[in-house]
């Protein structure tokens, strides 16, 4: 099957959007020229390498995506997620994000059913199947525990995507730390889709450092390269065990893709103490939002200083750091503001500045349950 070309348009038509996600106030009002840049958002010799694929530096992440419980996801939504797939593509993200457990009760998999219409609705010029890079995620069910089944697994998900392969399979999370013995079978599951050619790289998500070494050096014996590793990573989320994974996975030529680079949100300006999100994260956003303060002011300083907004500093200080940031979309405000996190670089004092804030922030995010030591 054939897929869309990525071709980047200029950066100049989207880079200085004002508005922050969900089209609450603004975080800040940039003057339109500060963001003017003569050429695309980002060029092919700037693209990232994630094992055999060659990705945007941004990704986005579809995690909304049928969620109805976190996110409030209505089928009635669907016309714009389209819009918004679109308008990714045609500005040159080709990384897209998603997992077989994305979707609530009967919309369970209805992530990637979506990216699977999306792909074959787009209208633009179709080249290569590999164009767009396709990156989901295998949940570890307690049902899973043969390698057989992981792979069954994979050829669901590629149903609904409607692809012959994968860019990348990746298992969503280790069972290390409550059913050790089922972990093998799943890793024998990521090299029997990779032997198969069902993914043209593979991954894992939520491993901490030590777990992460594990499954290099059993893959690495099975032939197989671990190209990404996936974990919660932002100004609010950088404590010793994440920066150690970066440090890992730098030693280990594994791209670490960033998610949660907003801290559901909170990073954007867009809340306070008297206007929180709706749904499960108002509790989160009580704990947590009220010592941001000095977080969220240089944020903002920094962001009216290079005629940005909050969110564009915040995805563009883990594009800094290495990563491969994949914030999550569902309005076309929110893609047309992700976008202007490319083309430019927070300097080295402004990444420190934000680092020295985020240190000082009495509480950070809640680590996944899920992520292993």
């Amino acid at each position: 099957m054939a897929l869309p070309a990525a071709t980047a348009v200029p950066a100049m038509s989207f880079a200085a959007h004002p508005h922050s996600p969900g089209g609450g106030r603004r975080a800040s009002s940039p003057p339109p020229a500060a963001a003017l840049r003569l050429g695309p958002l980002f060029w092919p010799w700037e693209k990232v390498k994630v094992g055999p694929l060659s990705v945007s530096p941004m990704g986005f992440g579809t995690w909304a995506w049928g969620n109805q419980l976190l996110w409030g996801y209505q089928q009635s939504m669907d016309n714009e997620l389209q819009e918004c797939f679109n308008l990714a593509l045609r500005n040159g993200i080709n990384l897209f994000d998603t997992a077989d457990s994305y979707g609530t009760g009967r919309l369970n998999g209805q992530s990637e059913r979506l990216l699977g219409n999306f792909i074959r609705e787009f209208e633009g010029p179709m080249q290569s199947p590999d164009d767009v890079v396709i990156a989901t995620k295998f949940a570890a069910y307690p049902w899973r525990l043969t390698s057989g089944q992981f792979v069954s697994a994979c050829k669901s998900s590629l149903e609904r995507l409607q692809l012959d392969r994968l860019g990348i399979g990746q298992l969503h999370w280790s069972t290390a730390n409550y059913a050790p013995l089922q972990e093998r079978a799943l890793w024998d599951g990521l090299v029997e889709m990779y032997d198969k050619g069902l993914v043209r790289a593979v991954g894992v998500s939520n491993y901490g450092p030590k777990q992460l070494l594990k499954i290099h050096s059993y893959l690495d014996s099975k032939g197989v390269p671990l190209s990404s590793a996936q974990v919660q990573f932002s100004l609010l989320s950088m404590g010793d065990e994440q920066m150690e994974l970066k440090t890992v996975c730098d030693s280990l030529g594994i791209r670490l893709i960033a998610y949660s680079p907003l801290g559901l949100g909170m990073l954007t300006g867009k809340y306070d103490a008297s206007n929180l999100p709706s749904g499960p994260r108002s509790v989160l956003f009580r704990q947590i939002l009220p010592g941001l303060d000095s977080l969220l002011t240089c944020l903002r300083r920094i962001a009216e200083k290079k005629g940005k907004t909050m969110s564009q500093v915040a995805i563009n200080w883990c594009i800094c750091k290495g990563t491969i940031p994949i914030p999550g979309v569902k309005s076309v405000r929110h893609v047309e503001e992700n976008l202007g996190a490319l083309g430019w670089r927070l300097s080295p004092a402004e990444i420190s500045e934000l680092e020295s804030a985020a240190m000082a922030a009495p509480k950070k995010m809640i680590q996944n349950v899920f992520q292993t030591a």
